[in-house]
Protein backbone atom coordinates (compact mmCIF):
# COMPACT_ATOMS: atom_id res chain seq x y z
CA UNK A 1 0.00 0.00 0.00
CA UNK A 2 1.39 3.80 -0.55
CA UNK A 3 1.59 5.69 2.19
CA UNK A 4 1.00 9.52 2.36
CA UNK A 5 3.20 11.96 4.56
CA UNK A 6 1.16 14.65 4.89
CA UNK A 7 1.66 17.28 7.92
CA UNK A 8 -1.17 17.35 10.67
CA UNK A 9 -1.64 20.76 10.90
CA UNK A 10 -2.34 21.50 7.10
CA UNK A 11 -4.53 17.97 7.30
CA UNK A 12 -6.81 19.59 9.77
CA UNK A 13 -7.09 23.24 8.39
CA UNK A 14 -8.06 22.15 4.87
CA UNK A 15 -10.27 19.76 6.86
CA UNK A 16 -12.05 22.75 8.74
CA UNK A 17 -11.56 20.75 11.87
CA UNK A 18 -9.27 19.78 14.18
CA UNK A 19 -9.08 16.10 15.38
CA UNK A 20 -7.19 13.90 18.36
CA UNK A 21 -5.07 11.50 16.87
CA UNK A 22 -7.42 8.68 18.35
CA UNK A 23 -10.08 10.54 16.22
CA UNK A 24 -8.56 11.02 13.00
CA UNK A 25 -7.31 7.52 13.55
CA UNK A 26 -11.25 6.42 13.83
CA UNK A 27 -11.90 8.44 10.42
CA UNK A 28 -9.23 6.73 8.77
CA UNK A 29 -10.35 3.30 9.37
CA UNK A 30 -14.24 4.50 8.92
CA UNK A 31 -13.17 5.98 5.36
CA UNK A 32 -10.79 2.58 4.45
CA UNK A 33 -7.58 3.94 5.46
CA UNK A 34 -5.25 3.86 7.59
CA UNK A 35 -3.15 6.07 9.69
CA UNK A 36 0.40 4.23 10.03
CA UNK A 37 2.29 6.50 12.12
CA UNK A 38 2.94 10.14 13.98
CA UNK A 39 6.32 11.16 13.73
CA UNK A 40 8.02 14.63 12.51
CA UNK A 41 10.70 14.72 10.06
CA UNK A 42 13.36 15.11 13.29
CA UNK A 43 12.01 12.03 14.72
CA UNK A 44 12.77 10.06 11.20
CA UNK A 45 16.31 11.51 10.29
CA UNK A 46 17.27 10.74 14.15
CA UNK A 47 15.99 7.22 13.91
CA UNK A 48 17.38 6.37 10.49
CA UNK A 49 20.78 8.81 10.64
CA UNK A 50 21.13 9.60 14.48
CA UNK A 51 20.58 12.36 16.80
CA UNK A 52 23.32 14.34 15.13
CA UNK A 53 22.03 14.44 11.76
CA UNK A 54 18.54 15.63 13.28
CA UNK A 55 19.82 18.80 14.57
CA UNK A 56 17.71 21.83 13.02
CA UNK A 57 15.45 19.33 11.32
CA UNK A 58 11.43 20.17 11.52
CA UNK A 59 9.55 19.06 14.49
CA UNK A 60 6.45 19.45 12.49
CA UNK A 61 3.95 16.77 12.97
CA UNK A 62 3.81 14.37 10.19
CA UNK A 63 0.94 11.81 9.53
CA UNK A 64 1.82 8.52 7.15
CA UNK A 65 -0.97 7.07 6.42
CA UNK A 66 -1.42 3.67 4.31
CA UNK A 67 -3.79 4.31 1.09
CA UNK A 68 -5.06 1.29 -0.79
CA UNK A 69 -3.42 1.16 -4.33
CA UNK A 70 -6.80 1.34 -5.68
CA UNK A 71 -6.98 4.91 -4.48
CA UNK A 72 -4.54 6.87 -6.46
CA UNK A 73 -7.09 9.66 -5.93
CA UNK A 74 -6.65 10.10 -2.61
CA UNK A 75 -2.07 10.36 -2.79
CA UNK A 76 -1.70 13.69 -2.05
CA UNK A 77 -2.77 16.24 0.52
CA UNK A 78 -5.72 17.54 -1.55
CA UNK A 79 -7.17 14.89 -3.13
CA UNK A 80 -7.19 13.07 0.59
CA UNK A 81 -8.91 16.21 1.92
CA UNK A 82 -11.18 16.36 -1.39
CA UNK A 83 -12.28 12.47 -0.36
CA UNK A 84 -12.34 13.13 3.46
CA UNK A 85 -14.51 15.86 2.85
CA UNK A 86 -16.98 13.76 0.47
CA UNK A 87 -17.17 11.18 2.74
CA UNK A 88 -18.43 13.43 5.16
CA UNK A 89 -20.55 15.14 3.07
CA UNK A 90 -19.67 18.04 3.12
CA UNK A 91 -18.24 18.56 -0.44
CA UNK A 92 -19.64 17.20 -3.91
CA UNK A 93 -17.64 14.46 -5.46
CA UNK A 94 -15.34 16.26 -8.44
CA UNK A 95 -16.19 16.11 -11.95
CA UNK A 96 -13.71 16.04 -14.17
CA UNK A 97 -13.56 17.24 -18.04
CA UNK A 98 -12.11 19.36 -20.48
CA UNK A 99 -12.39 22.59 -20.85
CA UNK A 100 -11.50 25.15 -23.11
CA UNK A 101 -9.11 28.35 -22.94
CA UNK A 102 -10.65 30.87 -21.18
CA UNK A 103 -9.11 33.38 -23.77
CA UNK A 104 -11.33 31.80 -26.41
CA UNK A 105 -8.16 31.14 -27.88
CA UNK A 106 -6.86 27.75 -29.82
CA UNK A 107 -6.01 24.57 -27.43
CA UNK A 108 -2.67 23.83 -27.69
CA UNK A 109 -1.83 20.95 -29.84
CA UNK A 110 0.98 17.89 -29.14
CA UNK A 111 1.63 16.24 -32.75
CA UNK A 112 2.79 12.41 -32.41
CA UNK A 113 5.02 11.42 -35.49
CA UNK A 114 5.34 8.00 -36.49
CA UNK A 115 8.85 7.55 -35.45
CA UNK A 116 7.43 6.75 -31.68
CA UNK A 117 5.95 3.98 -32.73
CA UNK A 118 8.36 1.64 -32.23
CA UNK A 119 9.52 2.81 -28.66
CA UNK A 120 6.91 4.62 -26.66
CA UNK A 121 3.79 5.27 -29.10
CA UNK A 122 1.34 7.05 -27.46
CA UNK A 123 0.77 10.61 -26.06
CA UNK A 124 -1.44 12.67 -24.51
CA UNK A 125 -1.25 16.29 -23.04
CA UNK A 126 -3.36 18.67 -20.89
CA UNK A 127 -3.09 22.35 -19.53
CA UNK A 128 -3.15 23.77 -16.40
CA UNK A 129 -3.86 27.56 -15.98
CA UNK A 130 -4.26 29.97 -13.20
CA UNK A 131 -2.55 28.22 -10.50
CA UNK A 132 -0.87 29.73 -7.32
CA UNK A 133 1.44 27.33 -5.52
CA UNK A 134 3.07 28.15 -2.08
CA UNK A 135 5.97 25.58 -1.17
CA UNK A 136 3.59 23.32 0.02
CA UNK A 137 1.82 23.02 -2.49
CA UNK A 138 4.50 22.60 -5.15
CA UNK A 139 6.12 20.07 -2.72
CA UNK A 140 3.08 18.08 -2.79
CA UNK A 141 2.59 18.46 -6.18
CA UNK A 142 5.77 17.08 -7.50
CA UNK A 143 5.37 14.21 -4.42
CA UNK A 144 1.98 13.38 -6.26
CA UNK A 145 3.55 12.86 -9.74
CA UNK A 146 6.36 10.71 -8.02
CA UNK A 147 3.73 8.66 -6.31
CA UNK A 148 1.70 7.98 -9.94
CA UNK A 149 4.69 6.96 -11.28
CA UNK A 150 5.20 4.63 -8.34
CA UNK A 151 1.84 3.72 -8.46
CA UNK A 152 -0.53 3.05 -11.73
CA UNK A 153 2.51 4.27 -13.61
CA UNK A 154 4.54 1.10 -12.95
CA UNK A 155 7.35 2.69 -12.13
CA UNK A 156 7.05 4.81 -15.72
CA UNK A 157 7.06 1.43 -17.58
CA UNK A 158 3.21 2.16 -18.88
CA UNK A 159 3.30 5.80 -18.56
CA UNK A 160 5.84 9.20 -17.52
CA UNK A 161 4.92 12.03 -16.86
CA UNK A 162 6.48 15.74 -17.53
CA UNK A 163 4.96 18.95 -16.45
CA UNK A 164 6.39 21.93 -17.46
CA UNK A 165 5.94 25.75 -16.78
CA UNK A 166 3.89 26.36 -19.89
CA UNK A 167 5.40 30.44 -19.97
CA UNK A 168 8.80 29.34 -20.85
CA UNK A 169 7.57 27.21 -23.99
CA UNK A 170 5.28 28.07 -27.23
CA UNK A 171 3.37 25.58 -29.02
CA UNK A 172 2.54 23.37 -31.25
CA UNK A 173 4.81 20.43 -29.42
CA UNK A 174 5.96 17.85 -31.36
CA UNK A 175 6.50 14.15 -30.03
CA UNK A 176 8.92 12.31 -31.80
CA UNK A 177 11.60 9.65 -31.59
CA UNK A 178 15.63 10.08 -32.70
CA UNK A 179 18.62 8.05 -32.21
CA UNK A 180 20.42 8.69 -29.00
CA UNK A 181 23.38 10.90 -30.87
CA UNK A 182 20.91 13.33 -32.47
CA UNK A 183 19.32 14.61 -29.11
CA UNK A 184 20.98 17.02 -27.43
CA UNK A 185 19.88 19.50 -24.57
CA UNK A 186 20.57 20.61 -21.30
CA UNK A 187 18.71 17.90 -18.12
CA UNK A 188 16.96 19.08 -14.86
CA UNK A 189 19.37 21.06 -12.84
CA UNK A 190 22.21 20.35 -14.69
CA UNK A 191 24.38 23.00 -15.38
CA UNK A 192 25.55 22.13 -18.89
CA UNK A 193 24.14 20.11 -21.98
CA UNK A 194 24.36 16.46 -22.60
CA UNK A 195 23.67 13.90 -25.80
CA UNK A 196 21.06 11.30 -24.62
CA UNK A 197 23.90 8.43 -25.05
CA UNK A 198 26.03 10.51 -22.39
CA UNK A 199 22.75 11.27 -20.69
CA UNK A 200 22.31 7.48 -19.91
CA UNK A 201 25.73 6.97 -18.75
CA UNK A 202 25.46 10.12 -16.26
CA UNK A 203 22.48 8.97 -14.70
CA UNK A 204 23.97 5.58 -14.27
CA UNK A 205 24.84 6.55 -10.95
CA UNK A 206 21.84 8.16 -10.22
CA UNK A 207 19.68 6.88 -7.01
CA UNK A 208 16.86 7.80 -8.29
CA UNK A 209 17.01 8.03 -12.16
CA UNK A 210 18.82 4.52 -12.99
CA UNK A 211 15.95 2.53 -12.08
CA UNK A 212 14.13 3.90 -15.32
CA UNK A 213 17.55 4.10 -17.94
CA UNK A 214 16.68 0.12 -18.86
CA UNK A 215 13.33 1.45 -20.28
CA UNK A 216 14.60 2.73 -23.32
CA UNK A 217 18.19 1.93 -22.75
CA UNK A 218 18.60 -0.48 -25.75
CA UNK A 219 16.16 0.83 -28.10
CA UNK A 220 17.59 2.42 -31.37
CA UNK A 221 15.64 5.27 -31.44
CA UNK A 222 14.67 7.33 -28.22
CA UNK A 223 11.55 9.54 -27.62
CA UNK A 224 11.81 12.70 -27.25
CA UNK A 225 9.36 16.34 -27.26
CA UNK A 226 10.33 19.21 -28.34
CA UNK A 227 8.40 23.10 -28.62
CA UNK A 228 7.92 25.02 -31.60
CA UNK A 229 11.19 26.61 -31.30
CA UNK A 230 13.15 23.46 -31.01
CA UNK A 231 13.42 23.74 -27.00
CA UNK A 232 13.30 20.44 -25.76
CA UNK A 233 10.70 19.46 -23.36
CA UNK A 234 11.61 16.15 -22.05
CA UNK A 235 13.39 12.95 -22.65
CA UNK A 236 10.23 10.27 -21.75
CA UNK A 237 10.78 8.21 -19.14
CA UNK A 238 13.75 9.37 -17.62
CA UNK A 239 14.40 12.83 -17.46
CA UNK A 240 12.80 16.38 -18.40
CA UNK A 241 15.07 19.66 -20.43
CA UNK A 242 16.11 22.67 -18.15
CA UNK A 243 14.63 24.88 -19.63
CA UNK A 244 10.52 24.46 -18.57
CA UNK A 245 10.95 23.30 -15.11
CA UNK A 246 8.64 24.43 -12.53
CA UNK A 247 9.06 26.57 -9.67
CA UNK A 248 6.58 28.55 -7.12
CA UNK A 249 6.50 31.28 -10.06
CA UNK A 250 4.81 28.89 -12.31
CA UNK A 251 1.12 30.34 -13.28
CA UNK A 252 0.19 27.96 -16.40
CA UNK A 253 1.29 24.02 -16.43
CA UNK A 254 1.81 22.33 -19.69
CA UNK A 255 1.32 18.11 -18.55
CA UNK A 256 2.23 15.86 -21.09
CA UNK A 257 2.07 11.75 -20.74
CA UNK A 258 3.70 9.41 -22.64
CA UNK A 259 3.06 5.96 -22.61
CA UNK A 260 3.19 1.96 -23.79
CA UNK A 261 -1.00 1.57 -24.37
CA UNK A 262 -3.65 4.05 -24.39
CA UNK A 263 -6.03 2.20 -21.46
CA UNK A 264 -6.20 4.56 -19.14
CA UNK A 265 -8.79 7.23 -20.60
CA UNK A 266 -10.50 9.97 -18.73
CA UNK A 267 -14.38 8.49 -19.40
CA UNK A 268 -17.10 7.92 -17.18
CA UNK A 269 -19.13 5.26 -17.43
CA UNK A 270 -22.35 3.83 -15.21
CA UNK A 271 -23.10 0.51 -13.77
CA UNK A 272 -26.32 -0.53 -12.93
CA UNK A 273 -27.41 -3.20 -9.66
CA UNK A 274 -29.47 -3.71 -6.89
CA UNK A 275 -29.99 -2.45 -3.89
CA UNK A 276 -30.97 -6.36 -2.89
CA UNK A 277 -27.59 -7.08 -4.28
CA UNK A 278 -25.24 -5.39 -2.13
CA UNK A 279 -27.71 -5.25 1.14
CA UNK A 280 -27.23 -9.81 0.21
CA UNK A 281 -23.38 -9.84 0.50
CA UNK A 282 -22.49 -7.13 2.53
CA UNK A 283 -25.20 -8.41 5.49
CA UNK A 284 -27.64 -5.19 5.61
CA UNK A 285 -31.02 -4.03 5.12
CA UNK A 286 -30.90 -0.59 3.10
CA UNK A 287 -33.38 1.06 0.90
CA UNK A 288 -31.71 2.24 -2.66
CA UNK A 289 -31.94 5.53 -1.89
CA UNK A 290 -29.87 4.70 1.79
CA UNK A 291 -27.18 2.96 -0.46
CA UNK A 292 -27.31 5.92 -3.28
CA UNK A 293 -26.19 7.98 -0.70
CA UNK A 294 -23.11 5.58 0.71
CA UNK A 295 -22.18 5.05 -2.57
CA UNK A 296 -22.01 9.26 -3.07
CA UNK A 297 -19.78 9.53 0.00
CA UNK A 298 -16.93 6.95 -1.61
CA UNK A 299 -17.07 9.44 -4.70
CA UNK A 300 -19.28 7.28 -6.58
CA UNK A 301 -22.14 9.11 -7.94
CA UNK A 302 -25.56 7.42 -7.88
CA UNK A 303 -28.90 7.67 -7.51
CA UNK A 304 -32.19 5.48 -7.84
CA UNK A 305 -33.20 4.55 -11.27
CA UNK A 306 -36.92 4.49 -10.76
CA UNK A 307 -37.00 1.06 -11.50
CA UNK A 308 -37.55 -1.11 -8.31
CA UNK A 309 -34.35 -0.55 -6.33
CA UNK A 310 -31.86 -0.76 -9.26
CA UNK A 311 -29.32 2.07 -9.06
CA UNK A 312 -26.96 3.59 -11.50
CA UNK A 313 -23.79 4.20 -10.20
CA UNK A 314 -21.06 6.40 -12.20
CA UNK A 315 -17.56 5.26 -12.09
CA UNK A 316 -15.15 8.12 -12.58
CA UNK A 317 -11.62 7.56 -14.67
CA UNK A 318 -10.00 7.73 -11.07
CA UNK A 319 -11.51 4.37 -10.23
CA UNK A 320 -10.15 2.61 -12.79
CA UNK A 321 -10.37 -0.82 -10.09
CA UNK A 322 -13.75 -0.98 -9.95
CA UNK A 323 -14.82 -3.20 -13.17
CA UNK A 324 -17.76 -5.55 -11.49
CA UNK A 325 -20.38 -5.00 -9.38
CA UNK A 326 -18.29 -6.76 -6.03
CA UNK A 327 -15.99 -3.34 -6.13
CA UNK A 328 -19.34 -1.82 -5.75
CA UNK A 329 -20.68 -3.66 -2.81
CA UNK A 330 -17.12 -3.31 -1.20
CA UNK A 331 -17.37 0.72 -1.13
CA UNK A 332 -20.94 1.05 0.05
CA UNK A 333 -19.77 -1.73 2.97
CA UNK A 334 -16.67 0.97 3.76
CA UNK A 335 -19.10 3.69 3.83
CA UNK A 336 -21.92 1.41 5.76
CA UNK A 337 -18.71 1.23 8.42
CA UNK A 338 -17.66 -2.57 8.98
CA UNK A 339 -18.41 -2.08 12.59
CA UNK A 340 -22.04 -1.43 12.05
CA UNK A 341 -22.71 -4.66 10.50
CA UNK A 342 -24.54 -6.82 12.76
CA UNK A 343 -23.08 -10.05 13.33
CA UNK A 344 -25.32 -13.02 12.28
CA UNK A 345 -24.96 -16.59 12.14
CA UNK A 346 -24.27 -17.86 8.44
CA UNK A 347 -27.30 -19.70 7.29
CA UNK A 348 -25.52 -22.40 5.91
CA UNK A 349 -24.06 -24.72 8.07
CA UNK A 350 -20.55 -26.80 8.27
CA UNK A 351 -18.83 -29.17 9.67
CA UNK A 352 -15.03 -28.34 8.73
CA UNK A 353 -12.69 -31.83 9.11
CA UNK A 354 -9.16 -32.15 8.16
CA UNK A 355 -8.20 -33.07 4.17
CA UNK A 356 -7.41 -36.44 4.38
CA UNK A 357 -4.03 -36.25 2.81
CA UNK A 358 -3.12 -33.43 5.12
CA UNK A 359 -4.25 -35.90 8.37
CA UNK A 360 -2.06 -38.49 6.75
CA UNK A 361 0.56 -36.59 6.55
CA UNK A 362 0.69 -35.58 10.23
CA UNK A 363 0.63 -38.71 11.44
CA UNK A 364 3.34 -39.99 9.83
CA UNK A 365 5.67 -37.18 10.68
CA UNK A 366 4.92 -37.49 14.90
CA UNK A 367 6.05 -41.14 14.29
CA UNK A 368 9.17 -40.30 12.29
CA UNK A 369 10.26 -37.72 14.58
CA UNK A 370 9.64 -40.49 17.56
CA UNK A 371 12.05 -42.71 15.00
CA UNK A 372 15.13 -40.76 15.71
CA UNK A 373 14.41 -38.38 12.59
CA UNK A 374 14.06 -34.71 12.78
CA UNK A 375 12.13 -32.99 10.45
CA UNK A 376 13.00 -31.06 7.70
CA UNK A 377 11.13 -27.75 5.86
CA UNK A 378 12.92 -26.96 2.87
CA UNK A 379 12.30 -24.33 -0.21
CA UNK A 380 10.03 -25.85 -2.96
CA UNK A 381 11.93 -23.52 -5.86
CA UNK A 382 15.37 -24.68 -6.41
CA UNK A 383 17.88 -24.36 -9.40
CA UNK A 384 17.92 -27.35 -12.36
CA UNK A 385 21.39 -27.98 -11.00
CA UNK A 386 19.75 -28.74 -7.74
CA UNK A 387 17.25 -31.69 -9.19
CA UNK A 388 19.25 -32.81 -12.57
CA UNK A 389 23.11 -32.72 -12.51
CA UNK A 390 23.44 -32.90 -8.70
CA UNK A 391 21.32 -35.97 -9.11
CA UNK A 392 23.08 -37.50 -12.20
CA UNK A 393 19.68 -36.58 -14.22
CA UNK A 394 18.97 -35.38 -17.13
CA UNK A 395 16.68 -31.68 -17.20
CA UNK A 396 14.41 -32.54 -19.73
CA UNK A 397 13.25 -36.39 -18.32
CA UNK A 398 12.70 -34.64 -14.59
CA UNK A 399 9.29 -33.16 -15.68
CA UNK A 400 10.22 -30.19 -13.97
CA UNK A 401 7.74 -27.05 -13.92
CA UNK A 402 10.25 -24.20 -14.60
CA UNK A 403 9.78 -20.34 -13.98
CA UNK A 404 9.60 -18.45 -16.77
CA UNK A 405 11.28 -15.02 -15.18
CA UNK A 406 13.76 -16.39 -12.02
CA UNK A 407 15.04 -13.74 -9.94
CA UNK A 408 18.11 -15.79 -9.05
CA UNK A 409 19.52 -18.61 -9.92
CA UNK A 410 18.79 -20.57 -6.80
CA UNK A 411 15.25 -20.24 -7.74
CA UNK A 412 14.89 -21.56 -11.49
CA UNK A 413 12.18 -24.89 -11.30
CA UNK A 414 9.52 -26.06 -9.03
CA UNK A 415 11.53 -29.14 -7.11
CA UNK A 416 10.11 -32.50 -8.80
CA UNK A 417 11.81 -34.04 -5.41
CA UNK A 418 12.54 -33.78 -1.95
CA UNK A 419 15.86 -35.32 -1.65
CA UNK A 420 17.90 -31.78 -3.45
CA UNK A 421 16.41 -29.83 0.00
CA UNK A 422 17.59 -32.10 2.65
CA UNK A 423 21.10 -32.73 0.99
CA UNK A 424 21.50 -29.10 1.17
CA UNK A 425 20.75 -29.34 5.28
CA UNK A 426 22.71 -32.22 5.68
CA UNK A 427 25.30 -30.40 3.65
CA UNK A 428 24.57 -26.97 6.04
CA UNK A 429 25.21 -28.98 8.96
CA UNK A 430 27.86 -31.16 7.92
CA UNK A 431 29.57 -30.25 11.68
CA UNK A 432 26.49 -31.47 13.62
CA UNK A 433 27.68 -34.65 15.78
CA UNK A 434 26.75 -37.85 13.22
CA UNK A 435 24.67 -39.56 12.47
CA UNK A 436 22.22 -36.88 10.88
CA UNK A 437 19.17 -38.46 10.33
CA UNK A 438 16.55 -36.06 8.72
CA UNK A 439 13.02 -36.46 6.63
CA UNK A 440 10.79 -34.25 4.69
CA UNK A 441 6.64 -35.15 3.91
CA UNK A 442 6.00 -32.73 1.47
CA UNK A 443 4.55 -31.71 -2.09
CA UNK A 444 6.74 -31.68 -5.50
CA UNK A 445 5.19 -30.80 -8.23
CA UNK A 446 5.51 -32.64 -11.90
CA UNK A 447 4.13 -31.30 -15.48
CA UNK A 448 0.96 -33.21 -16.15
CA UNK A 449 -0.71 -32.88 -19.64
CA UNK A 450 -4.21 -34.57 -17.88
CA UNK A 451 -4.59 -31.51 -15.86
CA UNK A 452 -6.10 -28.10 -16.74
CA UNK A 453 -3.25 -26.08 -15.57
CA UNK A 454 -0.46 -29.00 -17.15
CA UNK A 455 0.94 -29.76 -13.52
CA UNK A 456 0.03 -31.54 -9.96
CA UNK A 457 1.35 -31.27 -7.17
CA UNK A 458 2.49 -34.89 -5.54
CA UNK A 459 2.75 -35.13 -1.66
CA UNK A 460 5.85 -37.02 -0.95
CA UNK A 461 7.89 -38.69 1.57
CA UNK A 462 11.52 -39.03 1.95
CA UNK A 463 14.30 -39.42 4.04
CA UNK A 464 18.44 -39.60 4.28
CA UNK A 465 20.81 -41.21 6.87
CA UNK A 466 24.32 -39.56 6.99
CA UNK A 467 26.87 -41.28 8.93
CA UNK A 468 30.61 -42.99 9.01
CA UNK A 469 28.71 -46.03 7.13
CA UNK A 470 26.01 -45.96 4.60
CA UNK A 471 23.60 -47.19 6.95
CA UNK A 472 21.47 -48.45 4.29
CA UNK A 473 19.64 -51.30 6.99
CA UNK A 474 18.30 -47.93 9.09
CA UNK A 475 16.85 -46.61 5.91
CA UNK A 476 15.41 -50.11 5.20
CA UNK A 477 14.04 -49.98 8.99
CA UNK A 478 12.12 -46.84 8.79
CA UNK A 479 10.50 -48.39 4.95
CA UNK A 480 9.29 -51.36 7.20
CA UNK A 481 7.79 -48.79 10.26
CA UNK A 482 6.39 -46.63 7.48
CA UNK A 483 4.46 -49.72 6.12
CA UNK A 484 3.44 -51.14 9.63
CA UNK A 485 2.22 -47.58 10.48
CA UNK A 486 0.12 -47.92 7.57
CA UNK A 487 -1.20 -51.36 8.03
CA UNK A 488 0.48 -52.44 4.53
CA UNK A 489 2.07 -56.05 5.15
CA UNK A 490 4.82 -57.57 3.37
CA UNK A 491 3.45 -59.03 0.08
CA UNK A 492 3.54 -59.20 -3.79
CA UNK A 493 0.19 -58.61 -4.65
CA UNK A 494 -1.81 -56.51 -1.86
CA UNK A 495 1.53 -55.88 0.25
CA UNK A 496 4.54 -54.47 -0.32
CA UNK A 497 8.13 -55.62 -1.20
CA UNK A 498 11.51 -54.48 -2.94
CA UNK A 499 13.57 -55.49 -5.74
CA UNK A 500 16.61 -54.34 -7.21
CA UNK A 501 16.84 -51.68 -9.49
CA UNK A 502 18.93 -49.16 -11.07
CA UNK A 503 19.31 -45.35 -10.60
CA UNK A 504 21.73 -43.41 -11.57
CA UNK A 505 21.05 -41.22 -8.14
CA UNK A 506 21.80 -44.26 -6.02
CA UNK A 507 25.31 -46.34 -5.99
CA UNK A 508 25.00 -49.20 -8.47
CA UNK A 509 23.78 -52.56 -7.31
CA UNK A 510 22.64 -50.68 -3.71
CA UNK A 511 19.29 -49.48 -4.95
CA UNK A 512 15.80 -50.52 -4.91
CA UNK A 513 12.34 -49.90 -5.94
CA UNK A 514 9.26 -50.14 -3.84
CA UNK A 515 6.24 -51.71 -4.81
CA UNK A 516 3.08 -51.54 -3.00
CA UNK A 517 -0.22 -53.15 -4.53
CA UNK A 518 2.15 -53.99 -7.44
CA UNK A 519 2.31 -50.10 -8.53
CA UNK A 520 6.16 -48.47 -7.99
CA UNK A 521 5.86 -45.97 -5.59
CA UNK A 522 9.56 -45.20 -4.83
CA UNK A 523 13.02 -45.67 -4.24
CA UNK A 524 15.86 -46.39 -1.31
CA UNK A 525 19.39 -47.17 -1.12
CA UNK A 526 23.24 -45.77 -0.83
CA UNK A 527 23.56 -42.37 -2.40
CA UNK A 528 25.66 -42.66 -5.64
CA UNK A 529 29.33 -41.27 -4.63
CA UNK A 530 29.39 -38.31 -7.39
CA UNK A 531 25.73 -37.43 -5.62
CA UNK A 532 27.79 -37.13 -2.26
CA UNK A 533 30.42 -35.42 -3.50
CA UNK A 534 28.29 -32.43 -5.71
CA UNK A 535 26.63 -32.07 -2.74
CA UNK A 536 29.51 -31.07 -0.73
CA UNK A 537 29.38 -33.91 1.73
CA UNK A 538 32.35 -36.41 2.52
CA UNK A 539 30.89 -39.67 4.04
CA UNK A 540 28.10 -42.04 2.97
CA UNK A 541 24.77 -41.48 3.00
CA UNK A 542 21.29 -43.40 1.89
CA UNK A 543 18.41 -42.24 1.25
CA UNK A 544 14.01 -43.33 0.67
CA UNK A 545 12.15 -41.38 -1.73
CA UNK A 546 8.37 -42.75 -1.97
CA UNK A 547 4.96 -41.44 -2.57
CA UNK A 548 2.28 -41.40 0.32
CA UNK A 549 -0.73 -40.87 -1.97
CA UNK A 550 -1.65 -43.96 -2.72
CA UNK A 551 -2.32 -45.02 1.00
CA UNK A 552 -5.00 -42.34 1.45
Amino acid sequence: MPTVSVKRDLLFEALGQKYTDEEFDELCFEFGLELDEITSEKEILSREQGDEKAEGASDVVLYKIDVPANRYDLLCLEGLVRGLQVFKEKLEAPRYKRVSPADGGEPQRLVITEETASVRPHAVAAVLRNITFTQERYESFIELQEKLHQNICRKRTLVAIGTHDLDTISGPFTYTAKPPGDIRFKPLNQSKEYTAAELISHYKTDSHLRHYLHIIENEPLYPIIYDNNGIVLSMPPVINGDHSKISLKTKNIFIECTATDQTKELAYRTETLSGDFINKRVGINESAESIAQLLTRMCLRSEVSGEGDLIQVEIPPTRADVIHACDIMEDAAIAYGFNNIIRSTPRTYTVANQLPLNKLTELLRQDLTAAGFTEALTFALCSQEDIADKLRKNIVETRAVHISNPKTAEFQVVRTCLLPGLLKTLAANRKMPLPLKLFEISDVVLKDETKDVGARNNRRLCAVYYNKSPGFEVIHGLLDRVMQLLDVKPGRNQGYHIQAAEDSTFFPGRCAEIFSCGKSIGHLGVLHPDVISRSELTMPCSAIDMDIEPFL
